[in-house]
Formats: structure tokens, C-alpha cells, sequence
């Protein structure tokens, strides 16, 4: 039976790409079936809390029988949009820049990163695993054939804005912004924020915590 997507929780959404991670690990394993039980020891999550996720997209599992470990990997594929092709451009070719184009596993999903771009002069010219860095300047006119639908930020926090509003008007579809700012986008542009600062400000809470009850004890 077919579902309404639209109504999914972003909570949700957010926990498919664990699922799919730890699918891939098992399907590694020639592991072909795994029940919600044996999938929430893995990760985490209560038996019941994968149940409600997966059937928000349909029935994937059998009582009695549990999943079968490749068509749900296959099946969350498909609904992360896994199976489809993005034309991606990254802007900013410093260290970060460079790692994401060096990541050869965004490829094999889809992601094709065509080019990354940048205005120091000395990265202009060079290539990023058979990736090109071209001259920011030169965004507009490489793009108007493309087709590009996502745009990586990989800038300082003053330029972001700045290198935002010339994606809208390429226009892509998506922005993903590791700049340490929140940007300004029109609704109909996607965007996801990846602060890394708050990961680490995360650890840090943590190791204080642990530090104070080690203090304490």
C-alpha cells in the first residue's frame, strides 16, 4: 500500500540514513535477515521505535520472519532518493572543500560533484581527484548547462551569505552549509546545517559531566 510521505516526521527522516548505514554493514556480513529486535540492539533505538518508522513507508517486514536485510537496504535507498543523480558543485576548496570532493562514497550515491570553486589563486587551476577548481568568478556561466541541484558551502562565515545568493540564482534546488553561520534562503530552497562546532561543544558538555562525577565520587 502505498503511503503519504508528506506527513513524515523530520525525526524520522533523520534516523533512515542509521538504518541504511547498519543494513550496508550487514549485508557485508551475508547477514540476508534480521528481526526489529536484533536491528535495535545495533542501534540503539527500541524494537517498537523502528517498527513505527519503517511502516511509515509501507510494510517491509514479515511476523515471524523479520526483514530481509537487502530489500530494506534497497527500499531505503529508494526513499532517501539514494537511486537518483544530483549534479553538485562545492564552493570553498580549502581543507574542507577538498575532503568532501575526496569522499568517492557521495558518488557512488548519486552525488556528483562536478567542480569546486574558489577565489584563492593559488587553488584556482588545480584538481581535487579529477575534479576541477575554477575561479568563483566563472560559477555563473559553468553552471548554465548543468542542471546543478545542490550547492555545498565550504566558506568562511563572512562569505556565506554572499556565495549563497549566487546558488538561488544559478538556481540550485538544495544547499548544504558547513559554514559556521546560519544563511538566509528563500522557502523553496532546501537547506541543511552542518555546524561542526556543535558536535564538538556536544563532547565537551559530555566530557565536563563525566569529568564532575569522577570529582564527586
Amino acid at each position: 500500500m502505498k503511503k503519504d510521505l508528506k506527513n513524515v516526521s523530520m525525526a524520522v527522516i533523520r534516523r533512515l540514513p542509521k538504518y541504511h548505514r547498519r543494513l550496508k554493514e550487514l549485508m557485508e556480513k551475508d547477514v540476508t535477515r534480521i528481526s526489529s529486535k536484533e536491528l535495535s540492539a545495533m542501534i540503539g533505538f527500541t524494537a517498537s521505535q523502528i517498527r513505527q518508522d519503517l511502516n511509515c513507508f509501507g510494510g517491509f517486514g514479515q511476523q515471524g520472519y523479520g526483514y530481509d536485510v537487502a530489500e530494506l537496504y534497497s527500499e531505503i535507498s529508494r526513499i532517501l532518493g539514494l537511486t537518483q543523480h544530483y549534479n553538485t558543485v562545492i564552493i570553498g576548496a580549502g581543507n574542507l572543500g577538498q575532503a568532501i570532493a575526496n569522499y568517492s562514497n557521495f558518488e557512488k550515491r548519486g552525488f556528483h560533484v562536478l567542480a569546486l570553486f574558489e577565489k584563492n589563486p593559488r587553488l584556482i587551476g588545480l584538481k581535487i581527484r579529477d575534479i576541477p577548481v575554477i575561479d568563483i568568478d566563472d560559477l555563473e556561466e559553468f553552471a548554465e548547462d548543468k542542471e546543478i541541484e545542490i550547492g555545498v558551502i565550504c566558506t568562511n562565515s563572512e562569505n556565506a551569505q554572499d556565495v549563497a545568493d549566487k546558488l538561488v540564482k544559478l538556481p540550485v534546488k538544495a544547499i548544504w552549509n558547513f559554514a559556521p553561520v546560519d544563511i538566509d534562503l528563500p522557502e523553496h530552497i532546501i537547506q541543511e546545517n552542518v555546524h561542526l562546532s556543535d558536535s564538538l561543544y556536544v563532547i565537551s558538555y559530555l566530557l565536563k559531566m563525566q569529568n564532575e562525577e569522577m570529582e564527586e565520587s
